[in-house]
């Protein structure tokens, strides 16, 4: 019997520090949900979450759900950095390379679990993508600063086109 193809698993990172703009991040998810449960290739994806996300978390859940694409939604500062949480729930700012560095760990894995894209879902993210690009083979970032309704919109479209086959 053929063995059926391995599912992409896909981790949506969601930060939504309390001293910034409020995202509306959990329609962000419920958006992306249901179009890959309408997708014709819906049986191929796993949607993993993880909320509020503090900067020491993220290695720990990227080795628990070993991920082939890491969605991130949040705010971005450009050179300073994606916007995590801390422990107050407060803004804590983590730079491209301690990204790029963590990126890294997750490419040319010998149980074949490489993170093959990134999503940074947050505004002026583009310097972090570049950052990350240098070992991620496909990444995402923003140039500028996006509306809360078109990172959504955007979103959806993304995992509605990748749900469907497309590359």
């Amino acid at each position: 019997m053929p063995s059926s193809p391995k599912k992409k698993r896909i981790l949506f990172l969601a930060a939504n520090p309390q001293n910034t703009d409020q995202l509306q991040l959990d329609q962000e998810i419920s958006d992306i949900s249901k179009e890959l449960d309408m997708a014709q290739k819906r049986d191929g994806f796993e949607l993993e979450q993880v909320w509020t996300t503090q900067p020491q978390d993220i290695l720990r859940v990227m080795l628990k759900y070993k991920p082939q694409i890491v969605h991130f939604s949040g705010h971005g500062s450009g050179q300073g950095g994606l916007a995590f949480e801390d422990e107050d729930r407060k803004a804590k700012l983590v730079s491209s390379e301690a990204l790029a560095g963590m990126f890294k760990l997750f490419t040319n894995r010998s149980d074949k679990n490489d993170v093959e894209c990134v999503v940074l879902n947050a505004c002026y993210s583009e310097v972090q993508a570049v950052a990350i690009a240098q070992h991620i083979p496909y990444v995402i970032g923003m140039s500028y600063a996006i509306g809360d309704e078109a990172a959504r919109a955007f979103s959806a479209g993304f995992y509605c086109a990748l749900g469907d086959g497309e590359s």
